[in-house]
């Protein structure tokens, strides 16, 4: 009897000392999942498990990314030591002498050519901590006005629309509670079931309950088997058909007309404008039948409650701003916002796409999303800083303005935080040709990107289960992420290693930061009086309540789950109605490009896959891209299925597998964007930038293809 009692005591005992919980949250999309990741040791063999966690936003979910995400943190692919390209090879070396190296090569090209022919590139992956830093890294270590990031080209085109309509950006006006709530909803260009599955349940459920779903794409996604309505629109052709709903809506008197006089303005010139157009004429140029527009218009028109969500398939056009704007004026036109079961929602792709953009990562913006040319706005964060307001730099270019830059070799030195551009940027072979043209490119990541491939300096950054920090999910909601793991290697945080970096520049006062915890405290006192007010929120609150909304201007405020309820936030109150013409894309079809190549996300990948084709689980989900084509369109190019196929645009070709599917219009093609070098669709992909966001026309490229 004792033997059995001391066996189980030491079995219990080897348990407790070779297991251990890790609580994490998610490092890819914007819905941020909360997890557990069970660490088990047994001699030298160490297995894990993951367990979903209960918290507002997922319920307990986790999609395949989410789940398998650990592989890749602990992958031996890990860079672990700063890395220097000598005679073509990456050779370790310290860290005091890569902060030599950079301090040296980043000084040499500035006295020569100016604070400004040095540029930094940031990330929306980054935690709201180091997209802060980041920003000020720019600008007060540097000195410099080139500061972008990738958010650019995920966010921008919604961001722009959602200042000028309602007077502030956050993706969500209303918590996704809320969605269960909403009689009829309009998902446009966003497939959540691939890109944020574990938001699907919440449409789900509305569905259960009555509501109504309307969706427009091109495809047949998973997202469009949910709907009651399915708008196969021709692409770029999102805001013609939006003038069209407008028009029924307004002709049929769905317009209501009490909250368009009380809280609005511009109705007028938007009644207008859609009065002069024919329905006849909309149905051509999308697609659409009026029929299924008068449907459309009469199922959101009636509801009680609605909703309307856009995504990258209607932002990430050359006109997405504009497009968006005119998504918003629908629920303006319709009073469907501000009120339970009623908003509008932009969804953020990226995991902090939320707070990366709005703390000062933008070329145009400073932290609590002021803006850079305000005196007003400047003299605040100098006074934060420690700095002159005259020692801030101006306003400098967007993401692949920068690129262009580059190019034309405007900028020879760039520190790159967090991103891959040599993938994730338009017409990418310009790209590529643009980076290696730098004298030197410091690239911090945690692997051996495409982008870092090209690099003169690689520093080891430490992965979402080390780095603690905050980051703003879809509905607005902060979170605090744990660490939970000790970086491998000689690997550092971001934030650490931005302060390395600005004390080599001798401005080691200026980032006297010992804890994440230390620089969300400078973000609060910085965005303080913003448009994005943190400045109630704290670590410890975040904790206790679980995440905690933005605007949150005082400790006892409870945080803005609804905007809008009361008034806008421009001045007078009122939200910003605007006529939108019916875009055409810029890039058209022609004999020589007969097709439209549009592009998205598989379930399995997140971004340029750098991190999910680490993971073996993900990878061997989805091997390698491909292209979704329609039979007949096949059949007319004498393509076979599952046969090598050239795309080609005006910018350069890929050869990828074809993927037959009767889900997708004849004239349109389709091809993931997760993969890099050969079977890089943004080589293909067409540079034209918004006007208003400089969001390039990533789902809009005339090209052809051919069997190979």
């Amino acid at each position: 009897m004792m033997n059995d009692l001391l066996q189980e005591f030491r079995s219990k005992q080897l348990k407790e000392e070779t297991e251990k919980i890790l609580d994490s949250q998610c490092p890819f999309c914007s819905m941020q999942c909360k997890m557990q990741l069970i660490e088990s040791r047994l001699g030298d063999r160490i297995s894990y498990k993951v367990i979903p966690a209960q918290n507002p936003t997922s319920e307990g979910r986790l999609c395949i990314k989410g789940r398998n995400a650990y592989e890749h943190a602990v992958t031996a692919e890990r860079i672990k030591t700063p890395l220097l390209q000598v005679n073509g090879e990456f050779v370790p070396i310290s860290w005091p002498d890569a902060l030599h190296v950079i301090k040296e090569k980043f000084t040499a090209i500035q006295q020569q050519k100016g604070a400004d022919a040095i540029a930094v590139y940031g990330g929306g992956s980054l935690t709201n901590e180091e997209a802060y830093l980041l920003g000020k890294f720019a600008r007060v270590a540097l000195q410099t006005k080139n500061m972008d990031y990738n958010g650019r080209f995920c966010m921008s085109a919604a961001a722009s629309a959602a200042n000028k309509a309602f007077g502030i950006d956050r993706g969500l006006t209303m918590p996704l509670a809320d969605i269960e709530h909403a009689a009829c909803i309009i998902l446009a260009g966003t497939n959540i079931a691939e890109c944020q599955p574990t938001i699907l349940p919440y449409f789900t459920k509305a569905k259960q309950k009555g509501s109504f779903i309307i969706v427009i794409d091109p495809r047949e996604t998973a997202t469009a088997r949910l709907a009651d309505l399915h708008l196969k629109v021709k692409p770029g052709m999102d805001a013609a058909l939006v003038n069209g709903l407008l028009k029924i809506l307004i002709e049929e008197r769905h317009a209501d007309l009490s909250f368009i006089n009380a809280r609005t303005k511009g109705f007028e010139q938007v009644r207008d404008h859609v009065a002069n157009i024919e329905l006849q004429e909309i149905e051509s140029s999308t697609g659409i039948p009026i029929g299924q527009m008068r449907q459309a218009a009469a199922k959101f028109g009636q509801a009680k409650t609605g909703m309307v969500f856009t995504a990258r398939g209607v932002e990430q056009q050359a006109h997405g701003s504009m497009t968006v704007h005119n998504f918003i004026n629908l629920c303006l036109v319709t009073g469907k916002i501000g009120r339970m079961g009623c908003g509008f929602g932009a969804i953020t792709g990226q995991a902090n796409g939320q707070g990366g953009r709005e703390h000062g990562q933008k070329a145009d913006q400073l932290p609590g999303y002021r803006s850079i040319e305000n005196r007003q706005h400047r003299e605040y964060i100098a006074k934060v800083w420690g700095v002159r307001e005259a020692d801030i730099p101006t306003k400098g270019v967007s993401a692949y303005e920068l690129m262009e830059k580059i190019h034309n070799e405007q900028i020879s030195g760039l520190f790159l935080m967090g991103s891959n551009p040599l993938v994730s940027n338009p017409n990418a072979e310009f790209v590529e040709q643009g980076l290696k043209k730098l004298e030197f490119l410091v690239v911090v990541d945690m692997f051996v990107s495409e982008t870092a491939k090209l690099a003169d300096l690689i520093l080891p950054s430490s992965s979402y289960l080390e780095d603690e920090g905050t980051v703003t999910n879809l509905e607005g909601r902060v979170m605090h992420r744990p660490a939970a793991r000790k970086p491998p290697g000689k690997s550092k945080h971001d934030w650490q290693i931005l302060c390395e970096v600005a004390s080599v520049f001798g401005k080691a006062q200026f980032f006297p930061y010992q804890t994440s915890e230390d620089i969300f405290n400078e973000l609060r006192i910085a965005s303080r009086g913003g448009i994005a007010d943190y400045y109630g929120i704290t670590y410890e609150r975040i904790r206790r309540e679980q995440g905690v909304f933005w605007p949150c201007p005082s400790p006892d405020f409870p945080g803005a789950r609804r905007l809008f309820e009361d008034s806008f936030a421009h001045e007078d109150g009122r939200a910003v109605m605007v006529p939108v013409e019916n875009y055409h894309p810029q890039e058209e079809t022609n004999g020589d490009f007969p097709l439209y190549l549009t592009t998205g996300r598989v379930m399995s990948h997140y971004l340029t896959g750098v991190q999910t084709r680490r993971s073996q689980t993900l990878a061997l989900r989805n091997t390698e891209s491909f292209v979704e084509i329609h039979p007949s369109t096949a059949q007319k190019y004498q393509i076979e299925n599952d046969a090598l196929v050239r795309i080609s645009s005006q910018r350069g070709s890929i050869v990828l597998r074809s993927k037959f599917t009767t889900k997708i219009r004849e004239d349109v093609v389709f091809v993931p964007i997760h993969w890099g070098d050969k079977q890089n669709v943004n080589k293909l992909v067409s540079p034209n930038l918004d006007p208003t966001c400089k969001m390039p026309g990533f789902k809009m490229t005339a090209v052809n293809v051919s069997p190979v």
